[in-house]
């Protein structure tokens, strides 16, 4: 045989290699320690257990009665927290569809961050659903520790056994508050997450960090939404002309014919209720959907950048090398 049809033959199979092996290891992953359903734990964990059997085989589990000791879940609801925040200034997203950091119309948009009375918002928040924008407490940088410490009291600065285990504080603790309306899209942190829900219900959709190979990324151009007239958007570019690589797949309603390899993937769907935390492993991917009006705290502790971490990043290339030879 000539070299040219060598070498074409040679690349077909490497082509049908890498897709079959990125399927073994996703299927090994459910058959030997992933569940088709989130696993519920009754009691608090000791530091060590929770360490044993969730943080190090990266299991998302959700905890019941780790937190039947704050005030919160007796206390928290948008008329009390409008008492004790009557005067405070907020920072609050501000976006047309509910999808803030998205893909929406071929662009990654940033929501616009508005400042207003706590008052005020917990009233459009009410009254979302009349066109006039959809407003959402999500701010990332610890807010709850830097923009609410009236509700401090109410919850814990930290999750105890969690901090023990992991060696470390939390990085960041977040406070958010939303409606149904409010979507985070698909995406991973490099964080282990702690995931109180207060009020309402969060809905989850999740993935493995073995079902990368059939999440689709692509680079977006960056946008912002502007508020014009009463919480009516326009996006505007960011100056900033970097792309930003995003997931463009909605898990709800997923485009199969536009990325057919999602099919392969088995998403894992779980509610999380008022007092009830779920624990997210790092490098999982989620999509996050909510009841109207929900209320919840999150504990962000900064991941191990160990072994998993370098396998992750291994399957990234080989992922991104594949995609090429498609």
């Amino acid at each position: 045989m000539p070299m040219a049809g060598k070498n074409q033959l040679h690349l077909a199979r490497e082509s049908r290699i890498l897709p079959t092996c990125f399927e073994f290891l996703a299927e090994e992953a459910r058959d030997l320690y992933l569940s088709e359903n989130v696993p519920v734990i009754h009691n608090v964990p000791s530091a060590l257990s929770f360490h044993r059997n969730w943080v190090c085989p990266n299991i998302p589990v959700i905890i019941k009665n780790a937190v039947n000791n704050w005030p919160a879940l007796s206390k928290w609801n948008l008329k009390y927290l409008s008492t004790v925040l009557e005067d405070k200034d907020v920072s609050v997203a501000l976006t047309p569809n509910g999808l803030a950091d998205a893909v929406v119309d071929g662009y990654f948009v940033l929501p616009e961050e508005k400042q207003m009375k706590f008052p005020e918002f917990a009233e459009l928040l009410e009254n979302q659903g009349d066109g006039s924008g959809i407003y959402y407490i999500q701010k990332q940088n610890s807010n709850l520790t830097e923009e609410f410490q009236e509700l401090l009291e109410d919850v814990e600065p930290e999750i105890q056994w969690a901090s023990e285990s992991f060696d470390k504080k939390p990085d960041a603790v977040n406070l958010w508050i939303g409606s149904t309306e409010s979507v985070s899209s698909m995406h991973k942190d490099h964080f282990e997450n702690l995931y109180v829900v207060i009020t309402g219900a969060k809905h989850f959709i999740l993935h493995p960090p073995t079902d990368q190979p059939f999440i689709p990324y692509e680079l977006f151009p960056a946008a912002r939404y502007k508020d014009v007239a009463s919480g009516k958007c326009v996006t505007e570019l960011c100056k900033d002309p970097d792309a930003v690589k995003w997931i463009p797949l909605d898990p709800v309603k997923p485009d199969l014919n536009k990325w057919p390899e999602y099919a392969k993937a088995k998403p894992v769907h779980c509610t999380v209720h008022p007092g009830e935390m779920l624990y997210l492993p790092s490098m999982w991917y989620h999509h996050v959907s909510q009841t109207e009006g929900t209320i919840a705290v999150n504990y962000w502790y900064d991941m191990e950048y160990d072994i998993k971490f370098n396998y992750f990043q291994f399957v990234e290339k080989l992922v991104a090398s594949a995609s090429e030879d498609r």
